[in-house]
Order: structure tokens, then C-alpha cells, then sequence
């Protein structure tokens, strides 16, 4: 078994710690030919690791010993970004004199999530399931233009169209189209989240 790191955004990682992500999509960094990728990926070497591989989870975090907060507030000495709404990160920057650290410099000891890789695989990006985009963390709902809401009206947009909808906001309108290989990384809560 080998330990990892992994970077997260604040909204997977606040999909984790709610037990709604199981499910990871990376791009595969270099893309194959046509025809290259088989149906069994199993010889490939995926860079987040095989079953029963661990990853720590990378996030945005402060340093926040010797602030004057309550004791027991923050155990292992760190805020998280994912558990601040943006008015809270401004005040604890602002009030306290912390400074948001980018996930890349997190340390393992402040990580406070380790997933358990239970399968790796390799498909298009486009061909995500409903159910795999509910285990991704996609949200449902309703969405204008850049406006998102999430909803459990069944008339709204489904968890694969926010999926869609998620990956064009970080990697680009294009990005969908492209229909990437991308590795997907089924894993389990070890440590955090809801379990």
C-alpha cells in the first residue's frame, strides 16, 4: 500500500465531508491515439494510485495557532477554506491576521481527510453515468447562465448536466466537447467525512 497526496478543490472536499463524493475525474496528462486505451485498463499505471493505495487530501487551509481561538475550535492548528462561506475566509484573513496557504503546501500532518482507492479505470470524460455524477458530487438544479442552484425538483437539470457544468467552470467551455480520457478514482473515507 502506498499514501499519496491529493488535491482537492473546497467544493470536493466539502462533497466528501457530506458523504456525497465517492469518485474522482482527472485528465489522463498525456492523451492517447484512437483506439489506443482498451476496454481492460488494468496494465496502466494510473499516477493517484491503485486499489488499496491511500490519499491524503490537499486543501486550502491558514495557519491558525496562537490567534486567540477557542481551544478545541481547531485541532490540528489549521482553518479550512471548505468550511468558511467567502465572508468568513475575508474575516478570519482580515480580523486575525491568518493567510489562506494554497492545498499544494499543505502538510500531511494538517490533512484531515485519507480516502482508500477501491477501482481505477480510464473513459471519456462524456462517458459519466447519472449515477457516477451523483458519486462525483454533481449536484442537480436549476441553471442561468452563470447562476446555479441546486434542486431536488425533479424538472430540473440532472446530476451529469452539473457535472458538465462543474468541469466547463474549471478547465473551460471547450473542455466538455474535447471529451478527454480521463482516470477515474472510485475511493472510500478513511479518516473524515461523513463515514
Amino acid at each position: 500500500m502506498k499514501e499519496r497526496p491529493s488535491i482537492m478543490r473546497a467544493e470536493e472536499v466539502r462533497a466528501i465531508l457530506a458523504g456525497r463524493k465517492t469518485q474522482f475525474r482527472r485528465v489522463v496528462k498525456t492523451q492517447p491515439d484512437a483506439g489506443q486505451f482498451p476496454e481492460e485498463t488494468g496494465g496502466l499505471y494510473c499516477p493517484y494510485g491503485q486499489p488499496r493505495d491511500r490519499l491524503w487530501v490537499r486543501e486550502c487551509w491558514a495557519d491558525v495557532r496562537g490567534m486567540g481561538f477557542e481551544p478545541g475550535l481547531f485541532p490540528l492548528g489549521a482553518a479550512y477554506r471548505a468550511d468558511c462561506t467567502s465572508a468568513d475566509s475575508l474575516r478570519i484573513a482580515k480580523e486575525y491576521g491568518a493567510i489562506w496557504s494554497p492545498s499544494i503546501h499543505m502538510p500531511r500532518k494538517l490533512s484531515r481527510i485519507t480516502l482508500e482507492i477501491a477501482s481505477v479505470r480510464v473513459e471519456r470524460l462524456q462517458d459519466i453515468s447519472e449515477e457516477d455524477a451523483k458519486a462525483e458530487g454533481a449536484e442537480n438544479g436549476f441553471y442561468d447562465g452563470p447562476c446555479w442552484e441546486p434542486s431536488d425538483d425533479p424538472s430540473c437539470i440532472g446530476h451529469r448536466d452539473g457535472f458538465c457544468i462543474d468541469w466547463q467552470s474549471i478547465h473551460g467551455p471547450d473542455s466538455w466537447d474535447e471529451n478527454p480520457w480521463v482516470w477515474v478514482v472510485e475511493f472510500k473515507v478513511v479518516k473524515g467525512g461523513a463515514q
